[in-house]
């Protein structure tokens, strides 16, 4: 049931990853992003990293897409034009992708059986059980990983200084 669980969801950030680059929307190309990092997110939690899923979801989808939404915003960047999904189509595009969820849902139910797992210790599972997840994720990105950490929000930083420098030649 996990194999199954792990092909369906990367099935669906292969193909939110595609319909990420081909709107023609800045704010649907921004909303399917925050679907494929919620199928990498339940792909965590197959990989039985729960903490890596949780900040992917915290940070991830809901911080730094909410930036990249106020960018978007303060760029002017939505077109006026009608928006990819309308009408009748639309309407059953939406039905389908709520149905897959739900099956999402059932199938990771069933994927994951109720009651004790037993870890072993050489295993990243093992290792957050033995150590717990915080310090087993904060230990290697505070020493061995600190300065590319440091570098992305370095990077970050310089991305939201240029869209503010953008917005400000345009006013």
């Amino acid at each position: 049931m996990t194999l199954i669980a792990f092909w369906v969801f990367s099935g669906i950030a292969i193909g939110s990853a595609f319909l990420c680059i081909t709107r023609r929307s800045p704010v649907a190309s921004a909303l399917w992003l925050v679907n494929t990092l919620f199928s990498l997110a339940a792909i965590y939690v197959l990989l039985d990293a729960h903490f890596i899923a949780a900040a992917q979801v915290l940070v991830y989808a809901g911080a730094i897409m909410v930036l990249f939404l106020f960018v978007i915003m303060l760029l002017n960047l939505g077109r006026a034009e009608p928006s990819d999904l309308k009408g009748a189509w639309g309407r059953v595009v939406a039905g389908v992708a709520g149905l897959v969820l739900a099956g999402e849902l059932i199938v990771l139910r069933l994927a994951v059986p109720p009651g004790e797992l037993v870890l072993p210790p050489g295993t990243v599972a093992g290792t957050v059980a033995a150590r717990g997840a915080v310090r087993a994720v904060a230990q290697p990105l505070f020493q061995s990983y600190l300065v590319p950490f440091e570098i992305t929000s370095l990077l970050l930083l310089a991305a939201i200084v240029g869209a503010v420098v953008l917005a400000k030649r345009r006013l």
